[in-house]
């Protein structure tokens, strides 16, 4: 059975971490086919919003820490280089994320843990059920942050709390992450599916290559000069002008009436 479910409905394409027995450990099969699907995705113009969620009763917890038993047995330096090589493959899926333009929310339910917080801070935006938790678990092994969470974290909560978060390694459930800034919304557990589709499909109607460039200068604004930044403001907004949707919006404004953009 396929480490990662793929399905598509009105523009949503909904990719699901599949291994409920083992809390959507993120195993090597299952990175490689996520950043492979993230890949295609990103040249398939009928996909117009992406939902990452895990099977079962949980998100992700982190990294198959049960098969990190194997590499105990290895020197210091066969560790160093095997986690190295491991963790380049496992920053591709962020890569992936990141480039891809058009939105991606994640819908969590149960642990996010470790790589899982990681994987829901590199995602646009984020819906959790009522029993959603987050925890930065790295410490709790030995190691140190991946995925992109120690990039993500000290602009999401503060360099403060980021420190706190990573070191102490606490759990923190779906209503104090939401007032922490890591996620946006939560929802009773029984309606995250159907919120989660009804935000996604919201999104697959709107105007694409405007939210790729909104993407774009959002993802830049923390590191660029201000003269930079207003500069690429003008040439995107030119680049969204080029659209059909451009043109959509603007006479659906001035006839009082809903846009209906078609992605192009």
């Amino acid at each position: 059975m396929s480490q990662l479910l793929y399905e598509v409905e009105n523009g949503v394409a909904y990719l699901t971490m599949n291994r409920p027995e083992a809390r959507n450990a993120l195993s090597l099969d299952m990175r490689t086919e996520l950043c492979q699907r993230l890949e295609q995705l990103e040249a398939d113009d009928s996909v117009r919003c992406v939902v990452l969620r895990g099977a079962g009763e949980h998100f992700l917890a982190g990294g198959d820490v049960r098969a990190f038993m194997e590499f105990t047995q290895l020197t210091a330096e066969e560790r160093r280089r095997t986690f190295t090589h491991r963790i380049h493959q496992l920053h591709l899926i962020m890569f992936a994320m990141r480039r891809l333009a058009k939105p991606v929310i994640a819908s969590v339910q149960g642990a996010a843990a470790g790589a899982g917080v990681s994987l829901a801070l590199c995602c646009d935006l984020v819906i959790a059920a009522e029993d959603a938790f987050f925890t930065l678990a790295y410490s709790k092994i030995g190691a140190s942050p991946d995925g992109s969470a120690s990039y993500y974290l000290p602009r999401v909560v503060g360099a403060k709390k980021a420190m706190e978060m990573a070191l102490l390694a606490d759990r923190y459930s779906a209503s104090e992450a939401r007032e922490l800034g890591m996620i946006n919304w939560v929802v009773p557990n029984a309606e995250l599916k159907a919120r989660t589709r009804e935000l996604a499909e919201r999104l697959a109607r709107g105007p694409t290559r405007a939210f790729a460039n909104t993407k774009r200068l959002l993802q830049q604004s923390l590191n660029t000069p201000l003269e930079a930044q207003l500069q690429a403001e003008a040439e995107l907004f030119g680049d969204s002008a080029t659209s059909d949707d451009w043109v959509e919006g603007v006479r659906a404004f001035n006839e009082k009436r809903t846009p209906e953009f078609n992605g192009h």
